[in-house]
């Protein structure tokens, strides 16, 4: 029987105390389970994968992490604060906020020094994310003068490195070109199949299947109104019009007006 990793009951959490971003959220998450999170701009993807990661707490509401609940106070414990960030791991949506060392290689390498790993054991998963990511050449540069795919993978790599059970990301492919998302769709992959737990916040929803085997689907309310396989969400178009994930296009043939429904592929700034 699958563990319990994240177990959330009744979660609200407000920016400031006065802007919420969660709603009455309910999830929990199976070790080795490839999870997805969609919903429209401002449904509170973002805030709950920074939940999981210990970010933020909320409001009220029962947060577990493995078969412990968790508050703000637990992190000022450093072997706890250390063995969970050896844990989980998060790629945020902006990979300007994970990037801010002098080099590349210096930005990947950060984490797990900080974490006690040794320098043979970081030389060794360093060189594997680099022939898989295909960053050789970035490695002496500055992640300022990167393009945005390249501080994307960067920031995968410096994540990935640490060796985490549970690997959060938010729009991982958001911007980047379709060998690059070929890439990090196979690597996620990989890394699941080996018996991480993957949990995904994303807009492209054709690649939901290949990123999930459990979708949960975020409201306008801020809350999950429901969740199921990728192949159930997916078909489920009412669905997914009601929640924004599609639209209505419309377009002249032959004198005539035909109604589609598109998935919005396009990347958001904040979710």
């Amino acid at each position: 029987m699958a563990k319990t990793v994240f177990a959330l009951k009744e979660i609200y959490f407000s920016y400031l105390k006065k802007f919420p971003a969660l709603c009455g959220v309910d999830l929990a998450i199976e070790e080795g389970s490839k999870v997805a999170l969609i919903g429209a701009n401002g449904s509170g993807k973002s805030t709950l994968l920074h939940l999981l990661d210990g970010l933020i707490f909320p409001d009220r509401g029962s947060f577990s992490a493995f078969g412990r609940e968790l508050k703000e106070r637990d992190f000022s414990d450093e072997k706890f604060s250390r063995d969970f960030r050896k844990k989980v791991g998060l790629v945020f949506q902006n990979a300007d906020v994970q990037l801010f060392c002098p080099t590349v290689r210096e930005d990947i390498v950060f984490g797990p020094l900080q974490l006690g790993m040794g320098r043979e054991e970081i030389e060794k998963r360093l060189q594997r994310l680099v022939d898989i990511l295909q960053i050789k050449d970035l490695l002496t540069r500055p992640p300022h003068q990167l393009s945005i795919g390249e501080k994307r993978k960067v920031a995968i790599a410096s994540t990935l490195v640490i060796g985490p059970e549970i690997l959060i990301l938010d729009e991982p492919t958001a911007g980047l070109d379709p060998l690059t998302v070929r890439h990090i769709i196979d690597l996620l992959n990989e890394e699941n199949a080996a018996g991480k737990t993957i949990v995904t916040a994303t807009h492209d929803l054709h690649l939901v299947e290949e990123m999930s085997e459990l979708v949960f689907v975020f409201s306008q309310a801020r809350r999950i109104v429901t969740s199921g396989s990728p192949e159930a969400i997916l078909r489920d178009t009412a669905l997914l019009e009601a929640h924004n994930l599609v639209h209505i296009h419309s377009h002249k043939h032959k004198d005539k007006i035909h109604v589609h429904p598109h998935a919005h592929w396009e990347h958001h700034s904040e979710s």
